[in-house]
């Protein structure tokens, strides 16, 4: 028994005892691991969901909007690593790149708004207003209204807690399919014109690898914003 992986110069094939690719195994095998462990912190943040007993929470910090965009984001590099794939499969060196490195500047992308939103989440601040129970140095007369450094990291409650260390392990796993997708591209550039066509035959499972990760990190994210986002607005 044998897999048997076509690339743009030919079938590669490997002989096996499990007619799997050894690697692809693996890979299989890790991804598999991965979605207990990310299956084990949705459910943690779910167990805890509604439990803080001070704020902020979700309805207070989250921008719907935004996180849907960086989402939008996402989705589409999958869709340009799937058009990266086809094209390294046809032989067509140029547009492998294209697409592969338009997948990586869409992952940069969502982590750039990943960052963006911590970054917003810690400095989060509400407006409170003056009543008679307001401290009076922040309420001087004529004022009706204030300001007050209301953040969320994750020591503020469980909700921080549990959210930055779902998001978190997320987001790691980006920036390292934005880094292996990166290496993938340069490595297509050793070399001469013939030398590189042969470097990236070599490389056809290792993009094969790639785009099962990338998927598998989008898929994991569709599910961590329905959960997490979409449901979570409600949760005071």
């Amino acid at each position: 028994m044998h897999d048997q992986h076509t690339v743009g110069h030919g079938p590669v094939a490997e002989e096996t005892t499990t007619g799997l690719n050894h690697r692809k195994m693996l890979m299989w095998v890790f991804l598999g691991s991965d979605c207990l462990f990310f299956g084990s912190l949705i459910s943690t943040y779910l167990v805890y969901r509604g439990q803080s007993l001070v704020g902020p929470f979700p309805a207070d910090v989250f921008d719907i909007p935004t996180t849907s965009v960086s989402t939008f984001a996402l989705l589409m590099s999958s869709m340009a690593m799937v058009m990266g794939y086809a094209a390294i499969n046809r032989g067509d060196i140029r547009a492998f790149r294209v697409w592969v490195l338009c997948t990586c500047i869409l992952g940069a992308t969502f982590l750039g708004f990943q960052t963006f939103e911590f970054y917003e989440f810690a400095n989060h601040e509400r407006v409170v207003e003056c009543t008679a129970t307001s401290p009076v140095d922040k309420c001087p007369p004529g004022v009706t209204e204030y300001e007050e450094p209301y953040g969320l990291t994750p020591r503020t409650n469980l909700f921080g807690s549990t959210f930055f260390t779902l998001t978190g392990f997320h987001g790691a796993h980006v920036t390292v399919g934005v880094i292996w997708l990166f290496s993938i591209v340069g490595y297509s550039f050793l070399g001469g014109r013939r030398a590189r066509r042969e470097l990236i035959d070599r490389q056809a499972l290792s993009v094969d690898l790639a785009a099962l990760y990338w998927h598998f990190v989008d898929i994991v994210w569709i599910v961590i914003f329905a959960v997490v986002y979409l449901i979570g607005v409600g949760v005071k």
